[in-house]
């Protein structure tokens, strides 16, 4: 996904992004997941492949993830267009695989989908928990808690799951840099470029739009005059959004 540094911009109209001196990361919901599979790695002897759906472009973010520790990397050569399309060659993916365990972020910070891992467990039938805060297996055994409305969930499932992490699923202290051990060893790494299987994309991209310019910025000198403002600036406000409600 693009850094949040990054300036974003639109071409063709507005229908597409460019991709022009923007910095890729991996998605910080997924990079939460992949932080706690390396516990998995590390305490229980799991083995950690990665998988994503797009083109050449996508291959340094992978390394990356591989010099963080995964073990192997699958790509799926097709431009992710549509969530449910990505969805479908993943669990193509899940199904050669045979994993047992499936850790995705809970949605990206590019388009705020959400969809992926829902679709992704409906399409392989395999048990499924959203907004994952923390994730423990012993055996075929899950015990994981997840956020909700005002509070936490703790449920217990069993493997085969899939898992939309976030925040919380391993403490932001825990996330990892690549070191330069890792960054050699990732270069050795095997990356299996995959052709996308056939699939349905079912929504499109029509028009995007940047949030509108925020206002300028008065600034009081005096706690009168801050009075002031927010008195009469205010009462100015509601009562131009009156009139509109009115029309």
């Amino acid at each position: 996904v693009p850094d949040t540094t990054s300036k974003i911009n639109f071409t063709d109209g507005d229908t597409k992004f460019d991709t022009n001196g923007v910095q890729f990361v991996i998605n910080p919901n997924d990079e939460f997941g992949l932080t706690r599979a390396m516990w998995f790695k590390e305490k229980q002897e799991a083995t950690v492949h990665i998988a994503t759906v797009g083109g050449p472009n996508v291959e340094p973010t992978m390394r990356k993830a591989l010099a963080i520790g995964a073990d192997e990397a699958f790509r799926v050569n097709a431009e992710p267009t549509d969530g449910f399309y990505v969805a479908q060659q993943l669990a193509e993916v899940v199904k050669t695989g045979g994993y047992d365990l499936v850790i995705g972020g809970r949605e990206s910070i590019d388009y705020n989908g959400g969809m992926v891992p829902g679709i992704l467990a409906s399409l392989t039938n395999m048990n499924f928990i959203n907004t994952c805060i923390s994730l423990e297996v012993d055996g075929e055994n899950v015990t994981a808690v997840r956020e909700i409305d005002g509070g936490k969930e703790t449920l217990n499932s069993s493997l085969p799951l899939i898992v939309g992490g976030q925040k919380g699923l391993v403490a932001e202290s825990d996330l990892r840099i690549p070191n330069m051990r890792g960054i050699m060893m990732a270069r050795k790494k095997t990356l299996t470029v995959l052709e996308p299987v056939d699939g349905l994309k079912a929504t499109e991209d029509i028009k995007f739009d940047k949030p509108a310019p925020k206002g300028q910025v008065k600034l009081a000198t005096s706690v009168d005059e801050l009075v002031d403002l927010l008195h009469n600036e205010a009462n100015k406000k509601n009562n131009k959004n009156t009139k509109k409600k009115k029309k």
